[in-house]
């Protein structure tokens, strides 16, 4: 009996001496797992990735190998492997250190380019709602109400109105509105407080299966957080009667594996503009996770946004020039709105085994929103004026899950993701109406109520040829949609139904840690408003969208990451419903080419730089040379900084914004402005407290925000005119900003 368990013995030393595999999983102190940490054995011959489990597994290791496991903002973790570690699984804990970019390890992952997300949320984290969305590089935002409305996008040369061409979601909860009342895909992230966000996840272009409905240009996924280090409250007050109050509440402090937190945010201000916005923001947010057994997760999120203001509107140029108002006066101050959205979201991870496990989530909301705007001022009505009320009642539920499966193949690994869902939308009194003074309806232009239903599949596999990563994926969504007319005397249920399947193959190569190339196809498509879809009789419901991208990232040394790609976009008709107008129009197929480049550089412990510059070129395939612009689709946009964190206390950043000038017609002939603006901000901690200053505008620049050729009227006018319509940007602001943290 002896001889054979000696022989057992032996043969198991032997096995561990040549290699087993070595598995484990990564958290911080609060023990929440660790996504994306690198793991790197004897010097790189063997790397690994933690999962969204925080979960590892490196092949082919032996007692005596040296693991390394790193990830931006922790200490890296240094094992040397012993017998035990292979009996039972590793459980590391990494500790906090200050920023250091030697320890961003290129991940082998499609979406390996959107570290630069955490990299930068680490150097500058956001504290206002319009800063959350512009971490995305080549994204910029354009407010037309002083914060109330959804921002106006830009990207990769799309003017991409309020959101149809970006898809936005929070903890996996879509925020873009189909068939909303301003306009399709509009995207309200105001219900999100900035200070509880724990990740941001983009990418660019229509390449990624478990991203459906808008997303042509990219998408925007933001995570927020299971826990909180420290409780804290926030105070900032500046200029224009603004004032800001934050306070972020540790429920269940060292309660092991349960977290527990609320949040809540209040916004008052004025704003720069004569005729004061009166603008208030309450958001309520209330979130709890639990770890259960076997790594399992569940978490819940309850949340409550409510906003009301008044708005000086878009003013014409004429008016300025001729002395009738000044850049901060207005033709109709009688704008406005309010909106309020109610969220649920449940997310819930089971693991099968070390190698599978399922994500599902499911959310409801309940969205309320009305709005009264006056584009043309007096072009339709001499007397009463323009001003228009878009309203309406909304309640959005969906469910999805997802099987997460790696299988181990005889040459290499292979990932699979197979999942599906529905989102359903109930619209009740999607009305536009001529109004007067935001009190009289003079008349009823639409009103009708939506129901769109979006059922969805998808497979996602990514083939491990250890320097080589092969992704095809395959896409299928159907969509049902439903329109009651309620300005008709009988009543008829308009209804289509169309399925799209979207194909995806990537490429992804990584001859080093230092370097990697990608080469990314695929296509997308954006749902049009269901009142286009029946008015046209279902022609181009799903208006596909083609890409395709070339480019790399590149470590040269430790601490200067670079990004570059050349990519293209071409999209199919398709029908465009004006809410403001309540009218479909249509427009022609679309090309877009560009390239764009990103640089981060620490060149000390305590200063860093950034910066992002995109280049498109935006036209109209169907439409003669000249007449062919896309209207305010930007062409070159810049955007970055410095910034420090000294040992002393003192942390503070420089940031820049530059947009060119482009073409607001299809002519050319009117120009949106461009600009360059700079911002300041300087933060001191003492202990618990932290000290800080925000310059917004430190230059104290003219420039426009958002702009439109429109065609308007004035009061005393007899004949119409066709310029350049605009919200005037935020002179020098400044604000003081003071955080007790306990």
């Amino acid at each position: 009996m002896l001889k054979y368990t000696l022989i057992l013995f032996s043969f198991f030393n032997i096995s561990l001496m040549s290699g087993q595999s070595i598995k484990g999983s990564v958290s911080d102190k609060l023990g929440v797992p660790v996504q994306d940490a690198f793991v790197l054995m004897n010097n790189g011959k063997i790397h690994a990735h933690t999962n969204e489990l925080g979960i590892f597994q490196c092949e082919k290791s032996k007692i005596g190998d040296t693991l390394n496991i790193s990830y931006l903002g922790f200490e890296t973790a240094r094992i040397i492997l012993e017998r035990k570690h292979f009996d039972k699984d590793l459980t590391v804990i990494l500790k906090e250190k200050s920023f250091d970019l030697n320890q961003v390890v290129l991940s082998n992952s499609i979406r390996s380019v959107n570290q630069i997300s955490s990299i930068d949320l680490k150097i500058n984290p956001v504290n206002s709602s319009q800063e959350i969305l512009r971490k995305v590089p080549g994204l910029f935002i354009g407010q037309h109400a002083g914060g109330g409305k959804a921002e106006q996008l830009f990207l990769r040369g799309f003017d991409i109105d309020h959101g149809t061409d970006v898809s936005i979601s929070v903890d996996g909860m879509p925020v873009n509105m189909v068939s909303h009342a301003h306009g399709q895909g509009y995207a309200d992230l105001h219900f999100l407080i900035p200070e509880t966000i724990e990740r941001l996840d983009f990418g660019k272009g229509p390449y990624y299966s478990d991203k459906g409905n808008f997303t042509t240009a990219g998408y925007v996924d933001f995570q927020t957080k299971n826990t909180l280090e420290k409780s804290s409250v926030i105070l900032e007050m500046g200029r224009f009667n603004t004032l800001r109050t934050v306070g972020l509440f540790d429920l269940l402090n060292n309660v092991e594996n349960q977290n527990a937190y609320i949040a809540g945010e209040y916004v008052l201000t004025d704003g720069p503009v004569e005729s004061p916005q009166n603008f208030n923001r309450i958001n309520l947010m209330g979130k709890y996770s639990i770890s259960m057994p076997n790594n399992d997760l569940l978490s819940l999120l309850v949340s409550h946004f409510q906003s009301k203001w008044d708005a000086s509107g878009q003013i014409p140029q004429r008016a300025i020039d001729s002395g009738l108002i000044s850049r901060f006066g207005s033709i109709d101050d009688t704008e406005g709105g309010n909106t309020s959205r109610t969220n649920f979201a449940i997310n819930h991870t089971k693991t099968i085994d070390r190698h599978a496990f399922v994500k599902s989530r499911a959310y409801f909301s309940q969205y309320d929103f009305e709005l009264f705007s006056n584009f043309t001022f007096f072009l339709n009505d001499p007397e009463n004026g323009d001003q228009i009320r878009q309203v309406e009642n909304r309640n959005i539920m969906g469910f999805e899950s997802v099987l997460n499966q790696n299988l181990k193949l005889d040459n290499s690994n292979l990932a699979i993701q197979f999942g599906g869902g529905f989102r359903y939308d109930n619209v009740e009194n999607n009305t536009l109406s001529h109004t007067l003074n935001r009190k009289t309806t003079l008349e009823n232009l639409s009103s009708g109520d939506v129901n769109e239903t979006n059922f969805y599949s998808f497979i996602n596999s990514e083939f491990d040829f250890d320097k080589l990563i092969i992704n095809p994926a395959l896409r299928l969504d159907y969509f049902k949609f439903n329109y009651n007319d309620e300005l008709t005397s009988t009543y008829q249920t308009l209804s289509e139904n169309k399925f799209f399947l979207s194909p995806k193959l990537n490429f992804l190569y990584n001859p080093n840690f230092h370097w990697q190339f990608f080469l990314k196809s695929g296509i997308g498509f954006h749902s049009n408003d269901t009142r286009v879809v029946v008015a046209q009789n279902g022609k181009e419901i799903l208006p596909a969208a083609y890409g395709i991208d070339l480019g790399s990232v590149w470590k040269p040394k430790p601490r200067i990451w670079l990004t570059g790609a050349l990519w293209a976009l071409f999209l199919d008709q398709e029908f465009v419903y004006v809410g403001d107008e309540g009218v479909v129009e249509p427009s022609g197929k679309t090309r877009r080419t560009g390239f764009e480049f990103g640089v981060r550089y620490q060149a000390t412990n305590w200063l860093f730089f950034d910066s992002d510059v995109n280049y498109t070129l935006a036209r109209s395939t169907e439409e003669p040379e000249g007449t062919d612009y896309i209207p305010l689709a930007p062409d070159l946009t810049a955007a970055g900084g410095f910034s420090l964190k000294a040992q002393n206390g003192f942390s503070g950043g420089l940031r820049y914004r530059y947009l060119k000038n482009r073409p607001a017609n299809e002519d050319g002939s009117i120009t949106a402005e461009g600009y360059f603006l700079l911002d300041l901000n300087l933060n001191y901690q003492l202990k618990n407290v932290t000290f800080g200053i925000v310059a917004e505008n430190l230059l104290n620049t003219e420039w426009n925000e958002a702009q439109f050729a429109t065609e308007s009227r004035l009061r005393n006018e007899t004949e119409s005119v066709e310029e350049l319509h605009f919200t005037p940007g935020m002179p020098f602001f400044i604000k003081g900003r003071v955080t007790y943290s306990f």
